[in-house]
C-alpha cells in the first residue's frame, strides 16, 4: 500500500450500547436489600441535576459494625464480554453527621454475580463476598458538608472478562451515609468501519483488543505468496486502534480513491498493470481503447520484448549495420562495421555473424563449419569487430552482420543486415608451439619458443599476446612484439596465472595464434610469523595490567566495605517497639491528606496522599493503612518493614518518610513513585524505551542493592515487580517484607513451599531454594533475572512452566536465553549472575562499574545477543536443554503457551504442521495479526526452544 496509509494511526468514537440506566426507569426500582440491622438501603423518588424524577436507593449508617447490601436485578450482557457501570452519587462527610463516630465510612464498595438465569433470591446468593466478585472501593471525590455545595460525584468501572448470560450488581455500605442517584450500565463496540480498502463489520470487544476480520473492497484483492484477511483491532473502549494489517491492493486496472475506500477502473487512456500506485497514461507508441486497462498495446508496427514492462514504450527492430570493412591476413578475417542508422528506439544492440563458405560461383553457399573461430563471439557481439580465423586458403566467404535487439525475436520480418564477400589467400605463416618458462619471480616471467620450420619465408616478428586467467577479453588482455624468440613479461600480479599465445608474421603477414598455455608467477616468500610477535607482547602486557589493576580494586572495596554502616535486623529486638521509634519517625495525622486509593497491600489499602509537616514543602506520598481487626502479630510485622525502610539512606532505596501509630488506621508513608511498579510499567510501555535508556535503569537497580550489600543486608525478594519507579524514570528497590512469606502460608502463587517457607521460585538462586541459603550473591542472582525482565519489557521469567519445572531446568544447567534485541554484553552479563556456583557470581560493585562502562560507551549497546547462539544454554555436563511438553499440532503448541487466541491465523497462514514454525519471522507474525511486542517475543522465544530441542540428541520430559 501506499507508504502514506501505512503510517496513519485510526481513532475513531465508539458507540455504546446500554444494559441499564435507572435514570430512565419510571417506575419502583425494586431492588433486593439485606441487612442484619437498621438502617437499611431505601428506595425514594428524587430529582437528578436536571431536574428529571429519578428513582434513588439511600442509606445512612451510624456505624460500620454491619453490612447493608443492595442488589439490582437481573442485567443481560448481550454478548459483551466488557462491560462498565456508571455511578452518581452523593457522600455525606463524616465529620459533618451529628452521629459522628470513628468507624464512620467516605466509601462503599461494587459487586457482581454472574448467571445465566434470573436465579436470584432474597437469601441466595449468600450476602457475602464470595460468591459475589469485588469491582473496586469507590471512594467520594466530593462530599456533603454542612451548608456546602452540592455537589455529586460520577465514577465509571469496569467489570469483566463476563462468561455467563448475565449478572447482578451489588452494592455494600459499611458506615457511609450515602445516596446512588443512578446507575447505567453499558459496554462499548467498534462501528463499522472502510479503511486501506479493507471492510470491518462492527465489533464488540471481548477482550483487552479484540481482533476483528475485514475483507476487501470491491475490485481489491488480498496480495502476496500468503494472502491473508484484513485485521483490524477493537480496544475494549470501543475505539478502532492501531493500523489495519491487511494485503489488499486495488486490481490491475484500478485505483484506489476517495481515501483508499474504494477501487475505481482506469479511464481511457490510461492503465495499471501492477497492484500498487495510481492509473499512468499509456507510454509511447500505446494505447488503451477501453476503462479498467491493465497494458497499452502497442500500435502497429511496434513491439515490446518479453522482459519490457508494461510502463515501457513500445520499439521496432533496427535498421542493417551500416560500411563493413574486411581485413584479410592469409586464412583470417578481420571485420568492422558502423552502428545502425536506426536502434528501433532500445538500448539493447547486439550483433552476429552469420558465415558462409562458396566454392565456386555455381555452387550454392554453405555455413561454415565447427573449425572456424570468433572473438570476441559469433553471437551477442556489443561492439562493432570481430576476427575470425581458422579459414580455408583461398576460399570465397560470404560474411553477413546482422543487427538484432530486444524485439527482433517477436517479428515476423528477417533482421536487417549486410554482407560483404572476401577470398582468403594461399600463404600462410607458421605455427608456433612449444612455449617454455625460461625464469620467474613475483612480478615477471621470461619465456621462449621454438622456431617454427618455413622453408618458402622467412621470419620477420612474433607477437605474444597475454591475458591473466579468468580475465580474458579485449580490453583486459596485453601484446607485445619481439624480434627473437624469446619475451620479458613484466608489471605482473603475484602469484597469479596467465595465458599466453605468440604468433608469427612473415612478408604475407602474421598467421595465427598458438593454443594458449598458462604460467604463474611466484607468490610472496617473506616470513609472516613475525608480524605478529610485538602485538602479541603488547596484548599479554596489557592483560595483566588489567589483572592487576582489577584485584586493586576489588581490595579497595573490601577495605571500603568493612568501614560500611551494618543493617540490624529489627527482630532481634526484645521489644519490636523499640526498634520502630529507633528507626522510623511517627508523623502528626493531621499533617496527611488521603486523596485516592491507589491499591490494596497484604495488610490493608494503599492510597495516594499529600504530607504537609509544617516548615516544610508539601508533598506526595503512598500511603499504606493497617485493617481493622489486626492481631498484635500482625501489627509488629505490618510496622517491621518501616523499621528496615528507616535504616537506608539511598537515591536508589524507597524513602521511608514516616509512620502514624497514635492513631487509627496505622499508616506507613513512603515517597510516592508516579510509574508504580517497575514490571508493569515495561509491559505497558512495551519496546518504547532505548537499550541506554534500559541500562539506566539497571545501573539504578544495582546502585541500590549494592549499597544494601555493602550494609550486610539481603533482600530475598529482588524481583522487577518489587521495583518503584518515578516520573524520571529512576528505578528504587522496595518490599522489604519477605520475611513474612518465609514464616507463614502464602496464597500467591509466586511463592512457593521450600522446607517449610514460601520462595519466589524464578528469582531465587538454586542453593536459596534446596538450602534457604540467602546471601548476597543469592540477590545477585535474582538481579540477573530482573536484567532479563527489564530487557524483555517485563516478560515473566521461564513463561508459564510451572516452578517445579523451573527448578528442574536451573539444576539441569538451562539458562534464560537472550530477549530479543539484547545487547550481547548485558546477556553475558545476566549469565554471569546466573553461575551456579555463588563464590563465581560478580558482586554488585562490579555490576555496577560493568554497566558505568556500557554506558560511557553506547556503541557496545549495539551488539545484540542471537537466540540459542552463544552460552544461552550452557551444558555443563553435556546434557540438553529444558524439553517443552510434546506438542502433536499448531494448536497444542499455542495452548501450551497460553496462545491459543491466534490458533486460526496460523491455520489461515499455512502454519498446519509444528514443523513449518520454524521459518516464522516478525513480519510472519504481524501480517497474521500478531502485533503486540510481547506477543511476539513470547511465540519466538518457545519457536526457538523447540527447535534447539529437536536438534539435541535427548530430551527432559516433565
Amino acid at each position: 500500500l501506499n507508504l502514506f496509509i501505512l503510517v496513519i494511526y485510526f481513532f475513531f468514537i465508539s458507540s455504546a450500547e446500554v444494559l441499564m440506566n435507572t435514570k430512565t426507569e419510571t417506575s419502583d426500582l425494586k431492588w433486593t436489600v439485606f441487612s442484619h440491622a437498621r438502617p437499611q438501603w431505601e428506595e425514594v423518588s428524587g430529582l437528578d441535576e436536571e431536574n428529571n424524577s429519578v428513582r434513588i436507593n439511600q442509606i445512612c449508617q451510624t456505624d460500620s459494625s454491619s453490612s447493608h447490601w443492595l442488589r439490582s436485578g437481573y442485567i443481560q450482557r448481550r454478548g459483551a464480554s466488557q462491560v462498565y457501570v456508571e455511578l452518581r452519587f452523593t457522600m455525606m462527610e463524616c465529620s459533618s453527621r451529628s452521629t459522628h463516630h470513628r468507624s464512620c465510612k467516605e466509601t462503599f464498595n461494587l459487586y457482581y454475580y454472574e448467571a445465566d438465569s434470573n436465579e436470584a433470591t432474597a437469601t441466595n446468593p449468600p450476602w457475602m463476598e464470595n460468591p459475589y466478585i469485588k469491582v473496586d472501593t469507590v471512594a467520594a471525590d466530593f462530599l456533603l458538608r454542612k451548608d456546602g455545595e452540592k455537589k455529586l460525584n460520577v465514577k465509571t468501572l469496569r467489570l469483566g472478562p463476563l462468561n455467563k448470560r448475565g449478572f447482578y450488581l451489588a452494592f455494600q455500605a459499611q458506615g457511609a451515609c450515602m445516596a446512588l442517584l443512578s446507575v447505567r450500565v453499558f459496554f462499548k463496540k467498534c462501528p463499522p468501519l472502510v479503511s486501506a480498502l479493507s471492510s470491518f463489520p462492527e465489533t464488540i470487544p471481548r477482550t483487552l483488543v479484540q481482533e476483528a476480520q475485514g475483507v476487501c473492497v470491491e475490485h481489491a484483492a488480498q496480495q502476496g505468496p500468503r494472502p491473508r484477511p484484513p485485521k483490524l483491532f477493537c480496544g475494549e473502549d470501543g475505539q478502532w486502534v492501531g493500523q489495519p494489517t491487511t494485503s489488499c491492493a486495488c486490481v490491475p486496472g484500478f485505483e484506489p480513491a476517495e481515501g483508499y475506500t474504494r477501487c475505481t477502473a482506469c479511464p481511457v487512456g490510461q492503465f495499471k498493470s501492477g497492484v500498487e500506485g495510481q492509473c499512468r497514461g499509456c507510454p509511447g507508441f500505446s494505447q488503451a481503447t477501453n476503462r479498467g486497462a491493465s497494458v497499452c498495446e502497442c500500435r502497429p508496427g511496434y513491439l515490446r520484448a518479453e522482459s519490457d514492462t508494461p510502463d515501457t514504450p513500445c520499439t521496432r527492430t533496427p535498421s542493417a549495420p551500416r560500411s563493413i570493412i574486411p581485413k584479410v591476413n592469409f586464412t583470417t578475417v578481420t571485420l568492422d562495421w558502423n552502428e545502425p542508422l536506426d536502434s528501433g528506439s532500445r538500448n539493447d544492440l547486439s550483433y552476429a555473424v552469420r558465415c558462409s563458405l562458396c566454392r565456386s560461383p555455381k555452387e550454392t553457399c554453405l555455413p561454415c563449419g565447427d573449425g572456424v573461430s570468433y572473438r570476441p563471439a559469433k553471437d551477442g557481439l556489443l561492439g562493432h569487430r570481430v576476427e575470425v580465423w581458422g579459414l580455408l586458403p583461398h576460399t570465397t566467404y560470404t560474411f553477413t552482420i546482422q543487427a538484432l535487439n530486444g524485439v527482433s525475436q517477436l517479428s515476423e520480418k528477417e533482421p536487417a543486415s549486410e554482407s560483404v564477400n572476401i577470398t582468403t589467400s594461399h600463404d600462410v605463416p607458421p605455427l608456433v608451439s612449444v612455449i617454455r618458462k625460461s625464469d620467474s619471480t613475483e612480478s615477471s616471467l621470461t619465456l621462449h619458443w621454438s622456431v617454427p620450420t618455413q622453408p618458402h619465408y622467412t621470419i620477420l616478428q612474433y607477437e605474444l599476446r597475454y591475458c591473466e586467467k579468468e580475465q580474458r577479453s579485449e580490453d583486459q588482455c596485453h601484446s607485445i612484439q619481439s624480434n627473437r624468440n624469446q619475451a620479458v613479461l613484466t608489471d605482473l600480479r603475484r602469484a597469479s596465472q596467465y595465458e599466453v599465445q605468440v604468433r608469427a608474421r612473415t612478408q604475407a603477414g602474421y598467421g595465427s595464434f598458438s593454443p594458449p598455455i598458462i604460467f604463474r608467477t611466484l607468490p610472496d616468500g617473506r616470513d609472516s610469523g613475525s608480524e605478529f610477535l610485538v602485538p602479541g607482547i603488547f596484548i599479554a602486557v596489557g592483560m595483566l595490567l588489567l589483572v592487576t589493576f582489577a584485584q586493586e580494586n576489588k581490595t579497595d572495596l573490601q577495605v571500603k566495605e568493612a568501614r560500611v554502616k551494618v543493617y540490624i535486623d529489627p527482630f532481634t529486638y526484645e521489644d519490636p517497639n523499640e526498634a520502630v521509634r529507633e528507626f522510623a519517625k511517627e508523623i502528626d495525622v493531621s499533617f496527611v491528606k488521603i486523596e485516592e486509593v491507589i491499591g490494596a497491600g497484604e495488610f490493608g489499602e494503599v492510597c495516594r496522599g499529600r504530607l504537609k509537616i509544617p516548615g516544610k514543602k508539601e508533598n506526595y506520598v503512598a500511603i499504606k493503612t493497617l485493617k481493622g481487626g489486626y492481631t498484635d502479630k500482625q501489627r509488629r510485622d505490618f510496622l517491621s518493614e518501616a523499621s528496615i525502610m528507616g535504616q537506608f539512606q539511598h537515591p536508589n532505596i524507597i524513602h521511608l518518610e514516616g509512620i502514624i501509630t497514635a492513631s487509627c488506621p496505622v499508616m506507613i508513608l513512603t515517597e510516592y513513585m508516579e510509574n508504580g511498579a517497575l514490571d508493569s510499567f515495561l509491559r505497558l510501555n512495551d519496546s518504547q524505551f532505548t537499550p541506554i535508556q534500559l541500562v539506566g535503569m539497571l545501573r539504578g537497580i544495582a546502585s541500590g542493592m549494592k549499597y544494601l550489600a555493602e550494609m550486610s543486608y539481603v533482600h530475598r525478594d529482588l524481583a522487577a515487580r518489587n521495583i518503584l519507579i518515578n516520573s524520571n524514570l529512576v528505578c528504587k528497590v522496595s518490599d522489604f517484607g519477605l520475611s513474612r512469606f518465609l514464616q507463614e502460608n502464602s496464597s500467591d502463587p509466586t511463592y512457593t513451599s521450600s522446607l517449610g517457607g514460601k520462595i519466589p521460585i524464578r528469582w531465587t538462586a538454586p542453593e536459596a531454594i534446596a538450602f534457604r541459603k540467602f546471601t548476597s550473591a543469592s540477590d545477585v542472582w535474582s538481579y540477573g533475572i530482573v536484567m532479563w525482565e527489564v530487557m524483555s519489557f517485563g516478560e515473566r521469567p521461564y513463561w508459564d512452566m510451572s516452578n517445579q519445572d523451573v527448578i528442574n531446568a536451573i539444576e539441569q544447567d538451562y539458562r534464560l536465553p537472550p530477549p530479543p534485541d539484547c545487547p550481547t554484553h548485558l546477556h553475558q552479563l545476566m549469565l554471569d549472575c546466573w553461575q551456579k556456583d555463588r563464590s563465581a557470581r560478580p558482586r554488585f560493585a562490579e555490576l555496577v562499574s560493568a554497566l558505568d562502562k556500557l554506558i560511557r560507551n553506547p556503541a557496545s549497546l549495539k551488539i545484540v545477543a542471537q537466540e540459542g547462539a552463544g552460552p544461552s544454554y550452557p551444558l555443563l555436563d553435556q546434557r540438553a536443554p529444558l524439553a517443552l511438553p510434546p506438542c502433536a499440532s499448531v494448536g497444542d503448541w499455542l495452548r501450551a503457551i497460553k496462545m491459543e487466541r491466534y490458533e486460526d491465523s496460523f491455520l489461515q497462514a499455512g502454519f498446519n504442521s509444528v514443523d513449518q514454525l520454524a521459518q516464522i519471522t516478525t513480519q510472519d507474525l504481524l501480517h497474521m495479526g500478531v502485533t503486540l511486542a510481547g506477543h511476539q517475543r513470547k511465540i519466538l522465544s518457545s519457536i526457538q526452544t523447540m527447535t534447539f530441542q529437536n536438534k539435541s540428541t535427548a530430551t527432559v520430559t516433565f
